[in-house]
This record gives C-alpha cells, structure tokens and sequence, in this order.
C-alpha cells in the first residue's frame, strides 16, 4: 500500500498531528490511574483503548484475533501472528477511525473508557522481551569510533562482509521516561597501569532503531534473506546509553558488557511496517570497491525497497537550560538511510546459524551517524572523544552527559503528497549514582 484512505480522521488532533496521524496507528501498552495494563493506538492525542473497543463489538475475523492476542498487556502474542493480523487490524482501524467511520457516536458515547488522553496514560513495554541483540550497522559510527582509535584502520575487515552485532541486556530494556541512574565500574584512568572503582565519568547515549521481531522461526531453521521481511513486527527508537569508560576498560575481548547493561531506553509505540511503507527506499549502493554480500545475505526485493528515509534528532536538556527556560538543544539530525546493513539482512544473518528468534525479541541497529558534522548518533563522535566540548546557549559546555541531564530521542518520516508520521518520543534523564 502507497497511502493509505481515508486521508482524515474524525478524532480532530489527528489531522496534521506531528506524531500521529491516522495514517500511523502505532500500537503499543498503556495504563490509566493505576490500573491494568491494555493494548492500545495512539491516534492524535488520544490513545484508542482497543481492549474497550473489543468488549464493545467493533472487531470481528482476523482483526478481531488479532486484538484478543493482545490481551494481558502484552503484543508477543499478536506478534506472532504475522502480517496478516496486522493488516487486518489496520484496515478495521482506518474504518473505525477515519472521517466517515460509521462507529464514530458509538466511541463517542464511550468517552474517554474507550478514548483516553495520551497525557492520562502511562505507557509501558510494547512486549515481555526475552531476548535483545545490539547490532553495528551505522557504517559512519563505526567508521568514526574507529577512527579515535585505529585512525590507520578504522574499520576491521569483517565489517563490509557481517552484520556485526552482540547479545545485550533485555531485563534493563525501559519505556521513554525511565530515569537512568549514572553506573558504576572499573575504569583505567589515563596514565595508571591499574583500574579504580567508582561512577561513570563519560555517559554517553545512542541514537538507534528499534526493531521488533514478530513471527519467530523454529530452533535450526533459520530464516531466508527473501523471507526475513515477513518476520518484523514493527520498529521504534532506541538509546544504548553507553559508560564509554566502563566500556573502553571492559571490552576486550569479547566487547560491551557493564558499560551497556545498566539500561536501554526504547520509545513505547510500534510504528508498524505497514505504516512506514510510503517512506521505503533501495539501499544504497554500496561504494566502489566494497563486497558483494554473501548469497544468503542479497534478495533483489531487499535492495530495491528494503531500506527507510527516516529523519532521526537527538535534544539535549540540562538543568540549567529548564531554569533558564530554554529550548532543547539539537546534537544530532541523522537519518536510517546511513544503515550499511537492511533489516531484513539482520533477521537473515541473526538466524542463518539456526539461532531462534522468538516474537517480541528486540534488535538495536546501532548507532545511526551520518557523515557530516551534526549527523552524529553520540557524544563519542561530536566531541572526539571529550577534545571538543559542546557549547550550550546556558553558557554550559559538555563532553558527556552530567547528572541532571536529559536526552530526547525522535524519529520523522516525511515525503512529497504523503502525510507525515513519526515515533513519539524517547526520554531519559540522568541520576546521580548510588
């Protein structure tokens, strides 16, 4: 589908809303005052209680499944339904939801029980996410980390042939808002031939996407490049927030470990692949001289339409800049087209060795850098490695993130005569350690 009808929704914040048009209906899991968790769509300034809505009768076939396998405050199980379900959940929602839809004095009459404020729900995890793999497919990132590094050789000769990735921690994966108390570790600092304990001095966030795994595979069975797209349910933002100095320490050999788990922030709505498919784009080519991918890794079907124009920002708010009463201050303006890698090749080459991936598993891309100053997924990168510290209008300069700090992660799809959607966003204010 290239655009989706009707154009316009009778619920009015929806038409021209900067996140959530009715052309987006992302899904995801909410709460009001305290009660149990219910599978929701965020729809303008409202959350569509699809639990309200089932009770009410407004589903029937396939998309009345694929609400029931909702139920729980969970989407794994609607996950594994697959595309199907969630075409057919979209298809009875453009009708429930759009300017003509025949059930509009029935959700009225619900108020806000089936039609609640975004502002009076707490949103929640999308997904129970038994497992998360943190992959490396931001090829301007890796180049310029390596580049602090190895300036000779910046990236390892296995980049341009693997998707490079590694397992993270799913237990500390939370919803936009979480705080994120600065950790705790063994650093080597600068000069000293022996480690010291104590708090991270070098925060750092990561801009990333979010991919949502829907149908699994079978343990042994892995799944082939042509097919890898049928098997993502959705995607969202995601901040690996980085203790680059826990990390340098620690990494070697076997890479990230402390310096990552301590927490992963993720934006709670699932922007379907449905939603975002007037803004797919082939992938680009790959420069001159670079590897052909390996067969079990290039599907024609991929490269032509398996990459997305999806505009990334990262906001910096400290203290100081909320006293002052200033606006956030933009470090980063990225885009997904920078990905060296598809997704459909991540899910190819996450199971290639028969590795199960489970409905609800979450990936990270990776860090998503452009090539320009500005376009820089991490503080790492814009001040090489704390040589060059930001200035804030606050008259504050940062190398890394202070306590008191808060980043603000958002996405944005737009294209000429399609309406714009994008993500919501992801937050995280830093804590003082303990």
């Amino acid at each position: 589908m290239t655009q989706v009808s009707p154009a316009r929704s009778w619920v009015a914040s929806a038409n021209g809303h900067a996140d959530f048009p009715l052309q987006n209906l992302p899904l995801g899991v909410f709460s009001v005052d305290g009660g149990a968790p219910r599978s929701g769509v965020a729809i303008g300034d409202h959350v569509f209680d699809l639990q309200a809505a089932l009770q009410a009768g407004l589903f029937d076939g396939t998309a009345r499944e694929a609400v029931e396998a909702m139920s729980g405050g969970q989407l794994n199980a609607f996950f594994e339904l697959g595309r199907p379900a969630r075409v057919a959940l979209r298809e009875r929602l453009l009708a429930l939801l759009g300017e003509d839809s025949a059930q509009r004095e029935l959700i009225l009459t619900q108020g806000a029980k089936m039609l609640p404020l975004a502002t009076d729900c707490q949103m929640h995890l999308p997904a129970k996410i038994n497992d998360y793999t943190d992959f490396y497919v931001g090829i301007e990132h890796a180049q310029n980390v390596g580049k602090l590094f190895r300036p000779d050789n910046p990236l390892l000769p296995n980049y341009k042939y693997v998707p490079i990735g590694y397992h993270g921690r799913a237990s500390t994966i939370r919803p936009s808002g979480t705080e994120v108390r600065r950790p705790k570790g063994q650093t080597l600092p600068a000069g000293q031939s022996e480690p010291t304990f104590g708090p991270c001095a070098r925060l750092d966030y990561e801009l990333e996407l979010g991919i949502w795994i829907g149908k699994g595979n079978a343990l042994g069975e892995p799944i082939a490049i042509g097919d890898a797209a049928e098997h993502i349910g959705g995607f969202c933002l995601l901040n690996d927030w980085s203790a680059r100095d826990i990390q340098a320490w620690e990494y070697q050999p076997l890479g990230p470990f402390l310096s990552k788990s301590f927490l992963t922030s993720i934006s709670p709505w699932v922007v379907t692949a449905e939603a975002l498919e007037p803004f797919r784009r082939p992938q680009p080519a790959r420069p001159e001289g670079d590897p052909q991918p390996l067969p079990y890794l290039l599907d024609k079907r991929d490269q032509d339409g398996g990459a997305f124009d999806i505009e990334l920002e990262v906001l910096l708010l400290t203290e100081t800049m909320r006293e002052q009463n200033l606006p956030a201050h933009r470090l980063t303006l990225s885009n997904t087209r920078y990905m060296y890698w598809t997704v459909a090749q991540m899910v190819a080459h996450h199971s290639v060795n028969g590795c199960q991936l489970q409905a609800g598993d979450l990936f990270g891309s990776g860090t998503l850098s452009g090539p320009e100053s500005g376009q820089f997924g991490s503080l790492l990168e814009i001040t090489e490695g704390g040589k060059k510290p930001i200035e804030l209008a606050s008259g504050e300069v940062r190398k890394f993130l202070e306590d008191g700090d808060e980043i603000i992660l958002r996405a944005r799809c737009s294209r000429e005569g399609v309406a714009s959607i994008g993500f919501g966003e992801c937050r995280g204010k830093i804590l003082p350690a303990r």
